[in-house]
């Protein structure tokens, strides 16, 4: 697993806005109403991409040499390079919070609002006991 890629895109210029995409990365497309929107949204598809490839532990393909791609280029079309940096990537992804649906008693619930008891940090924490788990961790103060 790397933590730097480098792959070439292909910006498509049309009357109604830029897409860019992937020639080695299927399915990997973005676009936007101007190019730093399409390039900002094409940094977020590739990182997009190569997480989730990661988590399938499906292989990266290297990417293809510029001039290749710069040789089918039509008219509406320039080739640029967007590189990506993972581990923020991958962090801000292990970290990110998720709704879990939980069944608890309606007269358990009742006591925990009672005493002020904010029931996500009390279920991360058990959790984290019950697997031994010893990692700070951070947490949005809820108004």
């Amino acid at each position: 697993m790397n933590d730097n890629y480098l792959f070439p895109a292909v910006i498509n210029y049309a009357s109604d806005g830029i897409t860019i995409f992937f020639p080695d990365l299927p399915g990997c497309v973005s676009g936007g109403d101007d190019i730093r929107e399409a390039l900002r949204n094409a940094r977020e598809a590739l990182e997009g991409w190569i997480y989730l490839s990661e988590l399938d532990h499906e292989e990266i393909p290297s990417p293809s040499k510029p001039a290749s791609i710069a040789q089918n280029l039509s008219e509406s079309q320039a080739m640029t390079l967007v590189d990506v940096f993972m581990p923020p990537v991958r962090s801000a992804a292990e970290t990110k919070s998720v709704n879990k649906m939980v069944t608890l008693p309606q007269w358990l619930i009742n006591e925990g609002k009672k005493a002020g008891i904010n029931f996500s940090h009390t279920l991360q924490d058990a959790l984290m006991d019950k697997l031994g788990i010893t990692r700070a961790i951070s947490r949005r103060r809820v108004k």
